[in-house]
C-alpha cells in the first residue's frame, strides 16, 4: 500500500479522508446544538440526513486563483452562504433552498446555446468545465433586501463561450433560462414568478470581464441551492440578476422579457445596477447587512454605486441611471 509523507516523514491523509469543511462545521454546530438540548426527534434526523447528502456530494473543483479579481473583505462562511439564498424555485423562505433542493438532479446536465449566433451548440457540464482555465475569483454579491456577501467563485469570463459561439450582428442581448423542473422543484407550484425564471444581460455587459461563468464555489463544485451546475454571478448588479441553474443561454436582437422585471416593473428594473441613489420602492438603498456580521452593536455598511466595482462604469456612459435603474 502506498503511504504518503511529508518531508519530515509525518504520514499525510489522502483528500478523499478529509472531512470537507462545511461538512466539520455543521458537525460542530450539530455537536453544539444536541449538546445544549435544542435538537429533537424528527430534527434530528433531518440534520443527520443533511449531513450525510453533503458528505458525499461535495467534490473538489481545482481552480487557479486570479489576484486580479479579489475583494479583501473578509469572507462569508461557507455556512452561511450555503443556507441563506433566494432562490425561489425551492421556496421563498431563506433556509427553503438549503432544505429541498437536494432533490434537483445536476447530473446529467446540459446548456442549449442558441440564437443570434454563427455556431449553435449544446454543452454538457464536463465540456463547460473543460472550455476554459478555471479562475478562482473573490466577489462580492449584494441582494436588493438588503443584504450582501463575499464569496470565491470558481469560473471563467463568460466572454470566453461568447468567443466559441460567435454572435452575429442581430446580437444585442443575452438571455438566460433556468431550469423548471416542477418534480424537483415544488416553488414552481406557487405563481410567485412567471417561470421559467430568466435573466438577460445586454451583449457588452456579457463581454465584460467580471461577468462570470461560475461552476463552483470555495474550491467545490456549486451546490444545488447556490444553483449548480453552472450560474451566472455579475457582481456589481443585485443578486436576482446572476441566473441559476442553466438550462439555456439565447443570444436575441431585443431585450429580454426578465423574471422580476415582469414580475414588479416598478421595484426591479431590467438593469438592476447596484445603485444607492436608486432606493427600492419599499425600502432604502443607501446601506447593506453583510451575512455573518449580525452583531448586537455592528453599523450596516453604506452601499457603493455598481457595489464598488468601478470598471463597469463605462458600460452606462451617458444613461441616466435613475431611469434605466
Amino acid at each position: 500500500m502506498l503511504i504518503k509523507r511529508n518531508s519530515n516523514g509525518i504520514e499525510l491523509p489522502f483528500a478523499s479522508e478529509i472531512t470537507p469543511r462545511h461538512v466539520f462545521e455543521s458537525r460542530r454546530d450539530f455537536i453544539r446544538k444536541l449538546a445544549a438540548g435544542s435538537i429533537a426527534g424528527g430534527a434530528l434526523l433531518e440534520m443527520a440526513a443533511r449531513e450525510a447528502f453533503a458528505a458525499t456530494s461535495a467534490q473538489k473543483l481545482a481552480a487557479q486563483p486570479n489576484p486580479a479579481y479579489v475583494v479583501l473583505d473578509k469572507q462569508t462562511s461557507y455556512k452561511d452562504a450555503t443556507t441563506y439564498n433566494n432562490f425561489y424555485e425551492f421556496g421563498t423562505a431563506k433556509e427553503s433552498p438549503a432544505r429541498y433542493a437536494s432533490a434537483m438532479k445536476t447530473r446529467p446536465w446540459t446548456v442549449s446555446i442558441e440564437g443570434e449566433i454563427k455556431k449553435p451548440m449544446t454543452l454538457d457540464i464536463d465540456s463547460l468545465l473543460k472550455l476554459a482555465p478555471l479562475e478562482e475569483r473573490v466577489y462580492r454579491l449584494r441582494c436588493v433586501e438588503g443584504w450582501s456577501m463575499v464569496i470565491p467563485w470558481i469560473g471563467y469570463s463568460l466572454s470566453e463561450l461568447i468567443k466559441k459561439v460567435e454572435p452575429n450582428s442581430n446580437a444585442k442581448y443575452v438571455e438566460f433560462v433556468t431550469l423548471a423542473d416542477k418534480e424537483a422543484m415544488h416553488g414552481l407550484n406557487r405563481a410567485v414568478l412567471d417561470w421559467p425564471y430568466v435573466e438577460g444581460l445586454r451583449i457588452d455587459e456579457a463581454n465584460h470581464p467580471l461577468t462570470l461563468l461560475t461552476l463552483g464555489m470555495y474550491g467545490e463544485v456549486l451546490p444545488n441551492q447556490n444553483g449548480a451546475p453552472v450560474r451566472i454571478v455579475t457582481p456589481w448588479k443585485y443578486g436576482f440578476k446572476s441566473a441559476k441553474s442553466i438550462v439555456k443561454i439565447r443570444f436575441v436582437k431585443d431585450q429580454p422579457r426578465t423574471a422580476w422585471n415582469l414580475a414588479a416593473p416598478r421595484e426591479y428594473g431590467f438593469y438592476s445596477n447596484v445603485n444607492p441613489q436608486v432606493d427600492h420602492p419599499r425600502w432604502s438603498q443607501a446601506s447593506e447587512r453583510r451575512i455573518g456580521e449580525d452583531g448586537l452593536f455592528t453599523k450596516k455598511r453604506p452601499t457603493l454605486m455598481f457595489n464598488g466595482y468601478s470598471q463597469v462604469a463605462s458600460l452606462y456612459t451617458g444613461m441616466d441611471l435613475k431611469k434605466f435603474f
